[in-house]
């Protein structure tokens, strides 16, 4: 694009003027990023539409991958970064009086996601382009996303997320590809020519519309895309059938029904309003973007029965599950398919990764909900259901139980993860733990029906994002040290560990670690008036607010430390800056209770002067993708605190570990694979193990109360909750808290673990204190980082599940 600066400079004055009638001078920060946004969205169309044509030329699988959540962030760097024009452009701006960073701030966080799940979805969409493999995004163009967060007097509010207010420069609409969507009415059933036919009659229909963000890969510009679909009125007001004076109402009504449904990341559930707009979004996704997969595969003029060797369609957790009945709707009812030649290229279509070991996170829908919002698709659940019980009854007719445990429709409810994995040919959990948890308990019969389609691929996450451009300064000295090969081959970051006792290169991790906390420091500063020592340990937990995520250990083991050092003034301590983001879901009353405990923790320790050189805490607001790229490399200490056998996998730890941060964890998720790598000399555990945890469930044992009463250190934060002193302004103000664990028995054990984990927060203490030694780990976990970038996990899913290639040069086609 820019050979070199001096031309960056002339293109970019120019765009200016052509476009905005605007000389550097007179430009906006706002005005900077559209035009550079502009630049990168012209320069990339070419490869775009090439790469497109060389998926169709060559006629290679192609993987869609449906997610109700893209966590993409901003693109505006990362981009830059992949193109290979970043110092190029950074460096011209400066000249230009602009700082690239400021400039980035003028983007938005895209309101596409929530949590890790819809984070993965964007990492593995970096890796299929930075890969070569052809392999596209489908999901939603919310309108709005989860929503802004604000911390008022310690209280969570939400505020709406109008993330594109002022437009989004990367998307591209294609009006002239939207697609029908349908809902509600009835199915006429009749016979033609010896067949039966179903026709959908009465139905409200809407637009589906697709708007089209490049993925731009890593140095070979292969540019897949994330097409988001957007619900528009299909039926214009001069159209609509007349009904007196009711009808201008009745179209607006209308209106907003259909354009609800892309407005709102994850309306609230709690109601059957709630519930039903979640239902309509799921099938919206999974209609307008199958009908889209199914237009491009006819293009290839192949029958049919070739759509599983040309198509892998992935659906990221049970959200996209209606994939499947749609699958065969369109089969069947439009293509003229039998059942079992529809349900064949069905179930050898699409593949199915689940994310949760919880009972209450695995999706269920109300049977009347399913059958008036979608008739047609809700007979083909029930046909599936009715064939895989009578299969179940004919092959083990001594085992009646096994028909009500494994049945898609049980009562009233259709349970979404079994048709997941009946209709799926692979089933994918996102740790080795997690996996073998399915395959033992939580999915345990349908593990010995079908044995083969199980199988694990740990989450992982971009390097590219994660390290090379969220902290750059890392990225450049480990270059300087093992060559770039590891930008194109992380395992290659391996070679790091041969560092590991080099004092020089010792000496740099730590200067480089120093800055980047002098920078989160800066930040702080700025948004919350408050000052941190940089040369305090910076222990940090950032991720969404759950009660099994332990937030509230965290800080409660905070709260023992203010009142330790309350208890001993003069005793010697090391600094301490305790760091948490996260949102809590709007409805979920217990989390923003904890929210509302670490803030006002936060007020209590730094405003009393006994803590100053000490403790500090801090609760930043609004956490986010470009927040995360702020504080993962400022982090000393990563919390990985989840009640073991409760984190699928996590992919919070994995960033820290790349930025060499040293993790606090139990054996959970993903931090099984971590300390199998970096063993118990580089991370520091503790905590009950899965087994036991499942021991407890199954046979009782733990008793909450008992802990309380045996330590007194335990006793004296749990009673700090209720009564009137430094952390409870009212009695009973957090009771909410202080029931959830000694009313209802500590769900998820943070007494039980509360001794060892402090204890093990002691251990870091010493252990930071031997400067070269904290040093030596932090190489070892960058070095063993590399096992869990996302490119080596989409690697193993194009081998083992999708069964694809990667797409030859462009240049031959």
């Amino acid at each position: 694009m820019f050979n070199n600066k001096e031309l960056f400079k002339t293109v970019f004055k120019e765009k200016l003027v052509s476009c905005l009638g605007k000389s550097i001078e007179e430009a906006s920060p706002g005005d900077v990023y559209k035009m550079l946004g502009t630049l990168i969205r012209e320069f990339i169309g070419r490869e775009w539409a090439e790469t497109n044509q060389a998926y169709k030329v060559q006629q290679e699988k192609q993987v869609y991958y449906f997610s109700m959540e893209f966590l993409i962030g901003r693109l505006l760097g990362n981009n830059l970064l992949n193109l290979g024009m970043l110092e190029t452009v950074r460096d011209g701006l400066l000249d230009l009086g602009w700082n690239l960073e400021e400039i980035e701030e003028q983007e938005p966080d895209a309101g596409l996601g929530n949590g890790g799940l819809g984070r993965l979805a964007a990492c593995f969409l970096d890796s299929l382009a930075s890969l070569g493999y052809a392999g596209h995004g489908c999901g939603i163009r919310y309108k709005y996303g989860l929503f802004e967060q604000k911390i008022v007097d310690g209280h969570q509010v939400e505020l709406p997320d109008d993330w594109l207010q002022k437009g989004n420069v990367w998307e591209e609409c294609r009006e002239d590809k939207r697609i029908e969507v349908c809902f509600w009415g009835r199915v006429e059933v009749s016979e033609e020519n010896g067949r039966t036919v179903f026709n959908s009659v009465d139905y409200e229909k809407i637009w589906a519309v697709p708007y089209d963000v490049p993925i731009i890969g890593y140095g070979d510009l292969h540019v897949n895309t994330l097409r988001l679909w957007s619900a528009e009125s299909a039926v214009e007001p001069s159209k609509m059938r007349m009904e007196g004076q009711n009808s201008y109402y009745k179209f607006l009504d209308y209106t907003r029904s259909a354009e609800s449904i892309s407005e709102f990341l994850y309306p609230d559930d709690s109601g059957y309003e709630g519930k039903l707009l979640r239902l309509k979004q799921q099938y919206f996704l999974c209609s307008a973007g199958l009908q889209s997969v199914l237009r491009t595969f006819e293009k290839l003029g192949l029958p049919y029965l070739e759509l599983p060797h040309k198509v892998a369609v992935h659906i990221n957790d049970t959200h996209p599950t209606l994939v499947i009945p749609e699958l065969m709707r369109i089969l069947i009812d439009e293509r003229g398919f039998g059942w079992d030649e529809a349900w064949e290229i069905t179930s050898r279509t699409v593949s199915y990764t689940n994310h949760t070991l919880m009972g209450e996170a695995l999706e269920k829908w109300p049977v009347n909900m399913v059958r008036e919002l979608l008739p047609r698709v809700y007979m083909i659940i029930e046909e599936i259901n009715k064939r895989f019980c009578g299969m179940l009854l004919e092959r083990y007719p001594e085992r009646q139980d096994l028909v009500s445990r494994m049945a898609i429709i049980e009562g009233d409810q259709v349970k979404m993860a079994h048709l997941a994995i009946l209709g799926s040919y692979s089933v994918n959990g996102v740790a080795q733990l997690h996996t073998e948890l399915l395959k033992s308990d939580v999915m345990k019969p349908f593990y010995e029906l079908y044995p083969e389609r199980f199988n694990n691929k740990t989450n992982g996450i971009t390097h590219r994002r994660w390290l090379m451009h969220a902290n750059p300064k890392l990225s450049h000295l480990i270059s300087e040290s093992i060559g770039t090969d590891w930008i194109k081959h992380p395992h290659q970051l391996l070679r790091l560990e041969s560092f590991k006792n080099d004092p020089a290169f010792l000496d740099q991790i730590m200067r480089i670690k120093r800055g980047n906390k002098l920078r989160l420091a800066a930040y702080i500063q700025q948004k919350q008036g408050i000052a941190v020592d940089p040369d305090s340990i910076f222990d940090v937990q950032v991720k969404r607010l759950h009660a099994y995520k332990r937030q509230l250990m965290n800080i409660l083991h905070v709260m023992h430390l203010y009142n330790d050092i309350k208890d001993h003034p003069s005793q010697e301590r090391v600094p301490r800056t305790f760091i948490f983001g996260a949102k809590a879901a709007p409805g979920y009353y217990l989390a923003k209770s904890i929210i509302k405990l670490i803030n006002v923790v936060a007020d209590v320790v730094n405003s009393d002067p006994q803590m100053d050189g000490k403790l500090k805490v801090l609760f930043l607001e609004n956490y986010s993708v470009s927040l995360a790229e702020k504080i993962i490399p400022a982090a000393n200490v990563s919390e990985q605190i989840s009640t073991a056998g409760k984190e699928a996998s996590g992919t919070g730890n994995m960033k820290f570990m790349m930025n060499g941060a040293l993790t606090i964890g139990t054996l959970d998720g993903a931090n099984v694979e971590m300390h199998d790598m970096l063993g118990d000399e580089n991370m520091f555990l503790f905590g009950l193990r899965s087994e036991e945890v499942v021991n407890y469930y199954k046979y009782g044992g733990y008793l909450a109360r008992e802990v309380y009463n045996r330590d007194p250190r335990i006793k004296r934060v749990m009673d700090q909750l209720m009564s009137p002193g430094p952390f409870c302004c009212h009695e009973r103000e957090f009771g909410m808290i202080y029931q959830s664990i000694l009313d209802h028995n500590d769900e998820f054990f943070v007494l039980r673990d509360f001794a060892g984990y402090a204890e093990t927060q002691a251990a870091i203490d010493q252990a930071y204190l031997n400067a070269q030694s904290w040093a030596s780990k932090s190489v070892v976990n960058i070095a063993h980082a590399g096992h869990f970038s996302s490119d080596c996990t989409i690697n193993r899913y194009a081998r083992d599940i999708w069964h694809i290639r990667r797409v030859g040069p462009l240049l031959e086609v």
